[in-house]
């Protein structure tokens, strides 16, 4: 069966057509400012030159239709018809404590994704769009939603819970959700296949490394801790994200640059993280690290700030699971940056933690940084979310 999964934004679309026996991915793309002057569309079948086509779209159904034609078309395509395509998957973001697995979309689960967008709201009603434009245009193809909060429901109560008055999560649910989920769910899987093990025999930390960044404890095959929160904005550092800090801050702030919550929200969201602490730098690592390394004092000290809250976390995990046998580094900076692992691995050599400095140097691939007598091995494993999504989509039609 061939899977087409969407992941849908208020002006974007990302796609991915994926061969669920082989699990090969026979084409992916990107459609770009849908509804803004200039959008555009970029298709690569594997093993093929990408294609940009730029076309006025108003909206995602336009979007979606030109992800269609882009598919079966006779030069570029990959597929004859649209029946060669059997189900779709779409990323959803929070499906708050309703979903804890992947479900198959019917009129009650749309009414439940949009029940829960007053905790996403810049997400779940996107989600919906590309849902909506998919039944629009693919009628009769069964749909599943596979969410980024499911793999953390499995947290304890303890773990999800706010020092706040119980009535805010009895009558708003105000907890600890955390996000990233089908990344954590897809690494900490793939570590046990990697080593020959289950991953229910291990207690795994994943650090998903990315411009947004999160990481969790994952014991025994079940997630039990994870740093976002209500929203993807607390926890670790990340890109144009504060993560932790004092709440106290907010109002102090407000009141002495007049800003109002909406304002100050957009600062903490996107003019934070690194990006706030360089002195505006960049939010791009590879640039934070040649301004370092050129002596900018500012980039250096974000870079130094964000290894040290990735390395507080991952001790707090492993105090939360009573141990580590692995930890493992996943996404854009986790695959790529070498100094931000050796930066945060360098902490960690009270845990018995060692890594190999050649090891250390390559990008993007399954490596195992750790040496030979490490107590704890340190892994980098590549993410796919694509292809999580494609397999939960499968199990679950």
């Amino acid at each position: 069966m061939n899977i087409l999964v969407i992941n849908c934004g208020s002006s974007s679309l990302k796609y991915q057509l994926i061969d669920s026996e082989s699990e090969n991915v026979l084409a992916k793309g990107l459609v770009e400012r849908i509804g803004i002057e200039g959008s555009c569309i970029t298709h690569t079948p594997a093993g093929r030159d990408k294609v940009v086509k730029t076309q006025p779209m108003q909206d995602h159904n336009e979007a979606v239709k030109l992800v269609i034609e882009a598919l079966i078309d006779p030069e570029h395509g990959v597929i004859k018809s649209l029946s060669e395509i059997g189900a779709v998957g779409h990323r959803v973001v929070h499906g708050g404590e309703k979903f804890k697995t992947a479900v198959k979309i019917d009129d009650s689960v749309i009414k439940d994704i949009e029940d829960l967008s007053s905790l996403a709201p810049l997400h779940n009603p996107a989600n919906l769009i590309g849902i909506r434009a998919c039944a629009e245009n693919m009628p009769g193809v069964p749909q599943a939603a596979v969410f980024d909060t499911a793999f953390h429901q499995t947290m304890p109560k303890k773990a999800y819970m706010y020092g706040l008055p119980y009535e805010y999560y009895e009558k708003y649910k105000v907890r600890r959700y955390g996000f990233h989920g089908t990344s954590h769910d897809y690494v900490s899987s793939r570590v046990g296949e990697i080593l020959g093990k289950d991953r229910k025999d291990l207690k795994i930390i994943v650090c998903h490394l990315g411009n947004g960044a999160s990481i969790s404890a994952v014991k025994n095959g079940e997630c039990v801790d994870t740093s976002m929160g209500l929203t993807p904005l607390e926890g670790l550092i990340m890109g144009t994200r504060s993560g932790d800090l004092d709440p106290a801050i907010l109002d102090f702030i407000c009141e002495k640059e007049g800003l109002s919550s909406h304002e100050m929200n957009t600062v903490l969201n996107k003019k934070s993280g690194v990006l706030g602490l360089s002195g505006g730098v960049s939010s791009d690592f590879r640039d934070l690290s040649a301004a370092a390394n050129d002596g900018n004092e500012l980039a250096k000290t974000a870079l130094e700030t964000y290894c040290y809250r990735v390395a507080k976390y991952i001790g707090s995990y492993t105090m939360a699971m009573q141990g580590v046998d692995v930890i493992a580094f996943t996404a854009g900076i986790g695959e790529n940056a070498a100094d931000v692992r050796e930066g945060v691995c360098g902490y960690l050599k009270y845990m018995g933690v060692e890594i190999d400095a050649d090891a250390n140097k390559k990008r993007g691939e399954e490596i195992t940084l750790s040496t030979a007598d490490s107590k704890v091995k340190v892994m980098v494993v590549p993410t796919n979310e694509e292809l999580s999504i494609a397999r939960q989509t499968l199990a679950i039609l």
